[in-house]
């Protein structure tokens, strides 16, 4: 007998990377990198990776150097720690925003969260760039935790749609990241809600220019110039 039960539409298998939303992660790393826009602004990265997943699953390479190695167990994705990058400035009123303090504060509160403020206090560094590396090693391993996922839509070259993850700032005492061990009737994990601007960000494609043949529009200067 045929039945459809159980099944969707396409090949049905589960994608290798994180969706915005609720979801169980543990960190595998955190990273401390300039913005490719600004010399003087850095993200803060979480490499995180959910719960494994069951069936024919099939996650990224550990190391895309080797094709025969491992695979991650559950699906991954890049997270940033703030929404926007760290960076030294002025604000319109007058008021100094550090870098580093701001970086420092955001471990802080992700420490309290695993339940490791103590650790992240013994930390002692000269640079942001040593206290990040000792953040790494304190704050990432196999600890799962609940999170809220915000994104930023963008789309690549190849015209497909991306998300660019990342924590929710903190509002009325909710928080993006959050023990799993709180009970839910003490929680104050937020809710992903995509019509929420502080949780999703839509991004615009590209309107592709109509021709009237099948003969491709002769362009200049598009990615497959040589």
């Amino acid at each position: 007998m045929l039945s459809t039960s159980g099944m969707k539409a396409g090949n049905g298998k589960e994608k290798p990377v994180l969706e915005p939303g609720n979801q169980v992660v543990k960190i595998n790393e955190i990273t401390f990198t300039k913005t490719p826009y600004d010399a003087e602004a850095y993200n803060v990265m979480l490499h995180v990776e959910g719960e494994p997943m069951e069936g024919d699953f099939q996650g990224f390479l550990v190391d895309v150097n080797k094709p025969d190695g491992m695979r991650y167990a559950g699906q991954v994705g890049r997270v940033r720690a703030t929404q926007y990058a760290f960076k030294d400035t002025t604000l319109p009123s007058g008021v100094e925003i550090s870098r580093d303090t701001e970086v420092m504060k955001a471990m802080i509160f992700l420490a309290e969260q695993l339940g490791k403020r103590a650790e992240l206090d013994a930390i002692q560094a000269n640079t942001i760039e040593e206290f990040m590396i000792a953040c790494n090693g304190v704050l990432s391993g196999p600890t799962y935790v609940n999170v809220c996922l915000g994104a930023r839509e963008w789309e690549n070259k190849e015209g497909y749609m991306n998300n660019d993850l990342f924590l929710p700032k903190r509002n009325k005492g909710e928080v993006p990241i959050e023990s799993i061990d709180v009970e839910i009737s003490a929680s104050k994990l937020m809710t992903y809600d995509s019509n929420n601007k502080n949780h999703f960000k839509a991004g615009v494609k590209k309107v592709v220019a109509e021709t009237n043949s099948f003969e491709p529009a002769k362009t200049s200067g598009d990615d497959f110039d040589l």
